[in-house]
């Protein structure tokens, strides 16, 4: 169980700001990100589609009592209009990280570039790319800040 985060309306503020009171829970809740995608790699394996991992990593962090939510709606703000294009974060944990899940070959610059500017529109600091289409999990790993 995660109580002190899933009490806490600072982890957002945290996670835009960087402020030091609260970089211990930050990390924490990071290492969890991390320990939750392994253990769905271990259980699962490669090749499955990227909707199967992001629905057992949200059952897995749901388990261990940490909020997230799946398929956030991401707009557009350009010259003060928000603009609604279908743009999706696959998981927002925590109010504070936003984990991109990728099944593929490779990871290339354009996923990188890809969870950059999820994290430039949100105005998250935070994220993780996440590819599970590889032997070892800490090959598909990306951990991303701005």
């Amino acid at each position: 169980m995660f109580p002190s985060l899933r009490e806490s309306n600072t982890l957002s503020h945290l996670a835009r700001e960087g402020s030091e009171v609260g970089q211990i829970d930050v990390e924490r809740l990071m290492s969890e990100i991390v320990d939750a995608g392994l253990k769905v790699h271990r259980a699962l394996g490669p090749s499955l589609l990227e909707s199967a991992y992001e629905r057992c990593l949200a059952y897995e962090f749901e388990m261990r009592g940490i909020p997230a939510r799946r398929q956030v709606g991401l707009p557009i703000v350009y010259e003060g209009a928000r603009l609604d294009e279908g743009y999706r974060l696959d998981l927002v944990v925590g109010s504070a990280v936003i984990i991109e899940i990728k099944a593929v070959g490779e990871l290339t610059r354009l996923h990188e570039a890809q969870i950059l500017t999820y994290l430039k529109l949100s105005g998250y600091r935070l994220g993780f790319l996440m590819n599970f289409n590889v032997a070892l999990f800490k090959h598909g790993l990306r951990r991303m800040a701005l």
